[in-house]
This record gives C-alpha cells, sequence and structure tokens, in this order.
C-alpha cells in the first residue's frame, strides 16, 4: 500500500492529481484484500487499468485506487481468444490478426487495456467490441464472489455497456473472451478504410491501413507528439432522428440501428473550433478536431473549459448535445455534461 502516487502519469493523456491510497494488484485474491481494505477502511475505490478514455481531477482521487496488473492471453483453434484484463488492446488485436482470426482487426491501434474494452464498448471503423464478445469474467464487489457474464448480460449499446450504468461500481474486470472467426474475411464498412486498404485486403493489410489512418489523426500513441496526449476521441458521435436530420440539413451521416448517427467532429469544426485550437495548456488536436490534447503542463480544470465551450457551441448552432466519452474520476459528480 502506498500513499499519495502521481496518477498523471499512468494516463494517455497524462493530467490528473495523486491518489491517497494505491495498490497494484497482480492476481485475483490482490484484488480482493483490496476490496475488502477499501470496505473496512471507509474509502472508496477506483479500478484503473490502461489509463485510457479517463479524466482524473487535478485533486486526484481521495480514495484507494487499486492499479491492475493481471497479464495472460490463451488462444484457440477455433477462434475463442481469453485474455486477462491488463493486457494491451492492441497486443490482442495483433497477436489475433498474426493467427488470421477475423473481429477486432478494425480497432487496431486503439491505446489501453483489454478489460477496458467492454466497459465502453470500444469500436472504430464500423467495428464494436460487442461483436465479438462472449463472456466477462468480474470479481462481484457485491458479493464477494467471482462471476461471468454473458453478452447479453453486458446489456450493450453505442460506446455503452452496465458497466457504465447500475454495475458501475460493483463488478471489477477480471478477463475478457471473445469468439473470432479463423480464416474469416476482414471488415470494410467505412469508405475511409476500404480506400486506405482497399477491396481485396487481408486483414494484415486492414490492420496496418488503420494504424496509418489512426496515426495521421495523431491517434497512436507516440511520446514525441503532443497530439497523441490525449483520450483519443473526447466526444461520441450523437445518434439523431430522421426528423432531426431533416432539420439540420445537409451534413455528414451514417445509419445506426433505425437512427442516424452523426459526425462529431464535423460538429465541433463548423461551429467554429479549428484543428489546433488552443486554450491554455490544453487544445484540440492539430489532426484530428474530436481529440482534445495535453499541450504540456496542461490540467483537468482547462480540459472541462474547453470541452464545455465545444458543448455548448454546438448546442447553439445546431441544437445537439455532445456526450463526452471519458470517465471523469474524482469530481463531484458525473453528468452526461463535463461537470462544472
Amino acid at each position: 500500500m502506498q500513499r499519495h502516487v502521481a496518477l498523471a502519469p499512468l494516463t494517455t493523456l497524462g493530467i490528473g492529481g495523486p491518489a491517497k491510497f494505491f495498490v497494484e494488484a497482480r492476481s485475483v485474491d490482490a484484488v480482493r484484500d483490496a476490496v475488502d481494505w477499501a470496505k473496512s477502511n471507509g474509502e472508496p475505490l477506483l479500478v484503473l487499468a490502461g489509463g485510457s478514455n479517463v479524466l482524473i481531477a487535478d485533486e486526484g482521487f481521495n480514495g484507494l485506487v487499486l492499479h491492475l496488473d493481471l497479464r495472460g492471453m490463451n488462444v484457440e483453434k477455433n477462434g475463442t481468444v481469453k485474455a486477462a484484463a491488463s493486457e494491451p488492446w492492441d497486443q490482442l488485436v495483433a497477436t489475433a490478426v498474426a493467427k488470421n482470426l477475423a473481429g477486432v482487426e478494425c480497432l487496431s491501434g486503439i491505446p489501453g487495456s483489454t478489460g477496458a474494452t467492454p466497459i465502453q464498448n470500444v469500436g472504430a471503423y464500423g467495428q464494436d467490441v460487442s461483436e465479438t464478445i462472449v463472456a466477462v469474467d468480474v470479481y462481484d464487489r457485491a458479493t464477494g464472489r467471482l462471476t461471468s457474464l454473458s453478452n447479453a448480460d453486458c446489456r450493450f449499446e453505442y460506446r455503452d455497456s452496465i458497466f457504465k450504468h447500475e454495475a458501475r461500481d460493483r463488478y471489477i474486470v477480471l478477463s475478457v473472451t471473445f469468439q473470432l472467426r479463423p480464416d474469416g474475411p476482414p471488415l470494410l464498412r467505412y469508405p475511409e478504410l476500404q480506400d486506405f486498404a482497399g477491396d481485396d485486403a487481408d486483414l494484415q493489410q486492414v490492420r496496418d491501413a488503420v494504424i496509418a489512418i489512426r496515426r495521421r489523426k495523431g491517434m497512436v500513441i507516440d511520446p514525441a507528439d503532443t497530439d497523441t496526449r490525449s483520450d483519443g476521441s473526447f466526444f461520441m458521435n450523437p445518434i439523431v432522428s430522421a426528423d432531426k436530420l431533416a432539420q439540420l440539413g445537409e451534413m455528414p451521416h451514417f445509419p445506426a440501428g433505425g437512427k442516424i448517427k452523426l459526425s462529431a467532429a464535423w460538429l465541433i469544426e463548423h461551429a467554429g473550433f479549428h484543428k489546433g485550437f488552443v486554450h491554455g495548456n490544453v487544445g484540440i488536436s492539430s489532426k484530428h478536431t474530436l481529440a482534445i490534447i495535453n499541450r504540456g503542463g496542461g490540467t483537468a480544470r482547462e480540459v472541462l473549459e474547453l470541452a464545455r465551450m465545444i458543448q455548448d457551441r454546438v448546442h447553439e448552432k445546431f441544437g445537439v448535445e455532445l456526450q463526452p466519452e471519458p470517465n471523469f474520476i474524482g469530481f463531484d459528480r458525473t453528468p452526461d455534461r463535463t461537470p462544472a
């Protein structure tokens, strides 16, 4: 058990204050011990793994941070892949592609841990993890037992799952099992990816194309590139009705389960925020409008100020609410809009 451990270096954004208490868990028993300690000492518990998709308050986290370091991956010939929560996500994708297992190739280059993917229902370029997840093994803090959740149990929706709502503080993800397709064809739903990879691309070529596109947008972590010091896409693409689209007029849009998905990046740009926009020590990536970056010495307060500016201006111009993707940690409240 450690005290006052800096959390910023453990996140992809590089922002946030310290943890009051900090412990690293390399086994399920260590996870159980940490949960028990927090409960018996009346301390809030935060589970942190890869540190992507989180914004930690400048004051830090006033409780126990449980940093997961659970490793291991098993790949079966039938395409079943089971990975411990702390396995780097992109390593799982690379392994699947190398073994010619289709189903996650479009999710290449995404930072963070495998255990975080079901929480957010991570997706990119027309592919979501909910399409291939068959089980999520968890530690149930309510019962003190290990259990396995099925795909249906997870209640996946667009960038959403049970882990973000009623089970937010109940389950700790220990491992995730995927069912991939041996020798299956790659998925090419997005025109940008089709143009880049070509219609006859194999899994490796699609992975290479996705990484190249993401790198061009500053979405592949590079310590030498401040544009990659981010949470990735800060806002979700909004989902609206066909009637709302008709009111808005011509703009990029995609079908989304009977509704319409709009481009958050397009909305932000046409609300007056350009690539490279600066707000104090943070700003918008010079490569991708959806990424709020830490230019060096940035604070959570500055990130929230910029995010609220973007939300307000998009709403004023288009009547559309942009919802943030990151999990807000250490703030007084975590509403749909960025906390004040």
